[in-house]
């Protein structure tokens, strides 16, 4: 049976017929705000229901609680501050127009209005405060004041990865057509490499299906590009997947890098797609030398009530003697005989323009890379 959402309801901001025209024609009266992708995407993933129960950005006890606590003020697991920075031309009990592109598509009830210890928050959701990590550098890049208060939506964003971008109310629906119950979520901002491959497929071997669910957004510089990474999933699943075992859809949003923290809000933004288990394997969500390889899983141990199964991995790779890939529990060999798949390394043979061999990426995978002439995040 799929998972109850988060908080116990699918929340739904975006307006029906009547309330959307009645918005509409206030529009010319309202302040009109623009926000940056990565903002106006946050706002469409609290209106299709992906953050749930949020209903807007977060106010002063709900943020305190978050970053204190890692839960809502009832009590709810809840681990990323959700926030709207601005400076001080807003006040409480205004409305104002959200705008992308130069279009209107929201609008946002100013309940509150208050500022907040950047660096307390730096330190409490990323622990660090050093401006290497781009979590801290955005944190303590906020403007003045925070805004709380509930989003009305109207429009959906334009897209050009549309089709890909389920909501978790198409998910779920989708889902129960295919009679999945148990439904594992695999989080990806890379191109897959035989390694992911084995932990997918292990993982299927005792659910009904896999949801691959790349983040699609701001990533930091090499990382590989969005449109490489979906065309690389798309070749993968079309010759490598059973059919009806596995489902891509893409998150929009962008990689806040806090590790930890952020292995629990993508279990629950996955649980609230109706995945029942959520892989977590080696240093998710981290970047540099900032968390030990395996904080991303421990945390879990914290969250007993949190709804999803963690699904934990270790460290897999090829084992020359075995022949497949395979992991530390079940392989005996020493590591002179394990090939270890390294993002870097295979980055590196990328750029060099030597193609990674099969036992590190299927040549399906190589090809869509080499279509693009640079596949990297500038």
């Amino acid at each position: 049976m799929l998972p109850i959402p988060h908080g116990g309801k699918l929340v739904n901001r975006f307006l029906d017929e009547k309330s959307r025209d009645n918005i509409i024609s206030e529009l010319p009266s309202l302040k009109k705000i623009e926000l940056s992708k990565e903002l106006a995407f946050e706002v469409e993933n609290i209106s299709t229901g992906l953050f749930s129960p949020l209903q807007g950005f977060m106010g002063e006890e709900e943020v305190e609680s978050v970053v204190e606590n890692m839960r809502l003020p009832d009590d709810t697991p809840w681990t990323i501050p959700i926030v709207f920075d601005y400076d001080d031309t807003l006040g409480v009990g205004e409305r104002i127009a959200f705008t992308y592109q130069g279009e209107p598509f929201a609008v946002f009830d100013i309940e509150e209005k208050f500022t907040f210890d950047r660096e307390r928050m730096a330190q409490k959701v990323f622990g660090t405060i050093d401006t290497s990590h781009p979590g801290v550098k955005e944190v303590l890049g906020l403007k003045e004041y925070l805004y709380g208060g509930k989003i009305f939506t109207f429009k959906k964003l334009p897209d050009p990865n549309e089709k890909f971008a389920l909501t978790p109310k198409e998910t779920r629906v989708l889902f129960e057509s295919k009679g999945w119950k148990r439904v594992v979520a695999f989080q990806t901002r890379n191109v897959p490499h035989l390694g992911h491959e084995y932990v997918q497929k292990t993982a299927l071997t005792f659910v009904d299906g896999i949801f691959i669910n790349p983040v699609i957004g701001k990533k930091k510089k090499g990382d590989f590009k969005d449109e490489v990474i979906l065309e690389a999933y798309r070749a993968l699943i079309d010759n490598y997947y059973l059919k009806d075992t596995a489902v891509l859809g893409i998150w929009n949003t962008r990689m806040r890098y806090a590790g930890p923290r952020e292995a629990i809000f993508h279990a629950i933004v996955r649980k609230n797609y109706g995945c029942t288990h959520f892989i977590v394997g080696r240093d998710h969500a981290g970047v540099g030398n900032f968390y030990p390889p395996y904080a991303a899983q421990e945390i879990f141990d914290h969250f007993p009530d949190l709804g999803i199964t963690p699904v934990f991995f270790r460290e897999f790779f090829y084992c020359k003697k075995c022949g497949t890939i395979t992991n530390s529990r079940v392989c005996p060999h020493p590591d002179e005989d394990r090939v270890n798949f390294s993002g870097t390394k295979i980055r590196n043979m990328l750029i060099s323009g030597e193609d990674p061999s099969p036992q590190y990426m299927r040549p399906e995978v190589v090809q869509v890379i080499r279509k693009f002439s640079n596949p990297f995040v500038d």
